[in-house]
């Protein structure tokens, strides 16, 4: 039996509920505990959080399957003590994410409305200078904080928009893909560097780190006090890498510069939340990934926890 506590899409379902017993059961559904100690497989997403106390009372539990990219909400470590296998679906969302962050940069530089009605010449040629956009991001350096699969190919969209680009990773410099060591202008335009020249050189940064837990508050004070005034800050990685007081004081001591969040710390956030009703603070609501394609992708992750259920001894 596989219990699915979070959304799958309707055709991986269908497949999954061909080979197995497929219960869908949130974990706050009272027959959670009664199912959790007779399921082999437990397919989830974001929420759900399995860890040591969860798998002390799964004791035939054999896979874990998350439908999505990070895995911050499973205890690997403890997973692997009781020989629980762990699948997920690590490139689904990257072009979703990639064009989710090209659209914020457009967004936050090149101001834009839709008319609904005529207008006369002398409001017609005032409407076209208040909204030319003081700068275009062919004139501009983006700053990739983590060069993941994501990261890399935020870079390749920058390149072909003829940024220029800087990087820097939390480990020992990563190793280039193909499809970004051979995208045009990666010799000339391509650098990496260390933290505090991103950072202070960037004039749009983008936020691709993973979950580790010592990623908690990267983005602190120091950082953020190293930032360009007219900074474009955009973070579509995990709301807790950044701490949320000094970035709201740096927004509001910098009107010119801009924060777009879709991820945030906690979800869905609260009235106390620090980074509300400020103007040049933008919030989505974890979106990043929300296409019907990286949806789908994500929730073939059934293939890999099948694979693992119908061995004929655990993985």
């Amino acid at each position: 039996m596989v219990i699915q506590t979070e959304h799958l899409d309707d055709e991986p379902g269908r497949w999954l509920a061909e080979r197995a017993r497929l219960v869908k059961c949130p974990v706050d559904d009272e027959r959670f505990e009664t199912l959790l100690p007779v399921a082999q497989g437990l397919l989830v997403r974001t929420y759900t959080q399995v860890n040591a106390a969860l798998l002390a009372r799964a004791p035939n539990l054999r896979a874990v399957a998350r439908a999505g990219v990070g895995l911050d909400n499973i205890d690997l470590a403890a997973c692997k003590a009781r020989n629980v296998v762990v699948v997920s679906t690590p490139d689904a969302n990257t072009r979703a994410v990639v064009e989710f962050v090209t659209a914020l940069m457009l967004d936050a530089l090149r101001p834009r409305l839709s008319l609904d009605k005529p207008l006369d010449a002398k409001r017609w040629k005032a409407l076209r200078a208040d909204l030319t956009a003081p700068r275009q991001l062919a004139d501009l350096t983006l700053g990739i904080y983590g060069l993941g699969r994501i990261g890399c190919q935020v870079a390749r969209v920058a390149l072909a928009l003829d940024m220029r680009v800087i990087a820097h990773d939390l480990l020992a410099p990563p190793p280039m893909p193909d499809s970004l060591r051979t995208a045009p202008g990666f010799a000339d335009r391509f650098k990496q560097v260390s933290r505090e020249t991103l950072l202070s050189q960037a004039d749009v940064i983008s936020v691709h780190v993973d979950g580790r837990p010592e990623n908690r508050g990267l983005l602190n004070s120091d950082a953020f006090g190293r930032m360009k005034p007219g900074v474009v800050f955009i973070n579509t990685s995990r709301g807790f890498v950044i701490d949320g007081l000094p970035l709201a004081e740096f927004m509001i001591a910098h009107p010119g510069a801009c924060a777009l969040l879709d991820v945030h710390e906690p979800e869905p956030f609260d009235a106390t939340y620090p980074l509300l009703d400020i103007a040049n603070v933008h919030l989505s609501p974890h979106i990043a990934s929300a296409t019907a394609s990286a949806q789908l992708n994500m929730s073939w992750v059934v293939r890999d926890l099948w694979d693992v259920l119908s061995r004929t001894t655990p993985a």
